[in-house]
């Protein structure tokens, strides 16, 4: 017999109701509405690129077909979660594959990778989904970045403002900033063991959130959207993917002619702030 908060509870009723209650959460996220895996996105007359997992409009068409769940595990098998006859041809996709920042800031994904033991393709699909290659983005909650790193979670691994700069300045530093998510992910990794989409929607919600739903991904539409679309570019960007069998001609991808900006539309999160004219 146990009292909390001048209750008796029998150890027996206590475990009787932890199952009832781990029971309630696991139908609470089974009862969520399913994220699709389906992408969709058009380039508008600006040059600016749209993206969504929903078909937000009759401009939205589809680019990027993949399964309803995400399984860490095909993944890991090299099992495509994309179409495997994805329309390589669209100006959306080729911009997906061949953004010049991608390019650009490809050895300091690389770098802090292998420092971590972090995927490099996965660095990139959270790029992409994150910040949409902006590496001036700041979000209204405050995440900053590439990879929309949020002050606090800066703080606890160590990054200080000082009299030159603050954490929010910091934070812009493209080398910072993917340092610290590819840090963060292997954590997120070592916490939820083979189990890649629950660090991914905890790198989106936080790790309390999933832990909160009895280790499974919280049923918020963000979150679930999320997910699917960095596990597609995840497979998109993985030396086998679409990305390593399109090395050849991709047109003028990364020309200065060409759209360069790129707006990531999820449902919670129903924009992120536009990049910049011009990319840095």
């Amino acid at each position: 017999m146990n009292v909390v908060n001048g209750i008796s509870i029998d150890s027996n009723d206590r475990t009787r109701g932890q199952r009832l209650l781990a029971s309630a959460l696991l139908v609470l996220c089974l009862m969520a509405p399913a994220a699709h895996a389906d992408v969709y996105g058009y380039i508008d007359a600006d040059g600016t690129a749209h993206v969504s997992t929903e078909k937000l409009d009759e401009r939205y068409q589809l680019f990027m077909r993949g399964e309803a769940t995400f399984d860490s595990d095909k993944i890991a098998r090299g099992v495509p979660g994309v179409d495997a006859r994805p329309n390589m041809s669209s100006p959306l996709m080729k911009l997906m594959l061949q953004h010049p920042n991608l390019k650009k800031y490809e050895a300091m994904l690389d770098q802090s990778a292998r420092e971590f033991s972090v995927d490099p393709a996965l660095l990139k699909a959270i790029m992409a989904a994150e910040s949409g290659f902006n590496p001036g983005a700041v979000s209204p909650k405050g995440a900053i970045g590439l990879m929309q790193i949020m002050p606090e979670t800066a703080e606890r691994y160590g990054v200080q403002g000082d009299r030159r700069k603050t954490i929010q300045q910091k934070l812009t530093d493209p080398r910072i900033n993917i340092r610290l998510a590819a840090r963060y992910l292997r954590d997120l990794q070592v916490l939820f063991p083979k189990r890649l989409e629950l660090a991914i929607a905890s790198y989106n919600a936080g790790e309390r959130a999933v832990q909160k739903y009895n280790n499974q991904i919280p049923p918020y539409p963000e979150t679930r959207n999320y997910v699917q679309l960095v596990a597609q570019f995840y497979q998109l960007y993985q030396p086998g993917g679409s990305a390593g069998n399109n090395t050849g001609n991709t047109g003028n991808a990364g020309s200065s002619d060409k759209p360069r900006r790129v707006e990531i539309i999820l449902p919670g999160r129903r924009s992120m702030p536009p990049s910049p004219t011009s990319v840095e």
